[in-house]
């Protein structure tokens, strides 16, 4: 399964960029997210194992590009990516969500303790 860190997305981002699904509860979208993410919140349901809320709502997903699948650190994203996969979809997942996101974007410690994580895995 496809994964993308979030210093790589920051440089893929814009016009031709990949569509941003964030699956995040509304509340956790409408808090914070990423310019230009559509939010389709069906987090709860993929993370008791609903799969069928997710592929009810294909329709909202481009399938003619990358989708990158967002959630609060990453973990039930992979589930939503492997779904999409399944579907067709060219889907990759967000690593560290929301949180290496912010982390990211605040240059944070730990998102630099992280991010050397995942470059040596």
């Amino acid at each position: 399964m496809s994964t993308i860190r979030p210093d790589e997305l920051a440089a893929r981002l814009g016009d031709d960029g990949p569509f941003l699904l964030d699956i995040r509860p509304r509340k956790s979208y409408d808090d914070r997210r990423i310019e230009g993410s559509t939010n389709v919140p069906v987090y709860g349901d993929l993370r008791s194992g609903d799969e069928a809320a997710l592929r009810d709502r294909l329709d909202e997903i481009p399938d003619d590009r990358e989708v990158v699948t967002v959630c609060k650190q990453g973990v039930v994203a992979k589930r939503a990516t492997k779904i999409l996969d399944d579907e067709g979809y060219d889907a990759t997942t967000l690593k560290g969500g929301m949180g290496g996101w912010h982390g990211y974007q605040h240059d944070t410690l730990g998102y630099k303790l992280r991010s050397l994580l995942w470059r040596l895995l």
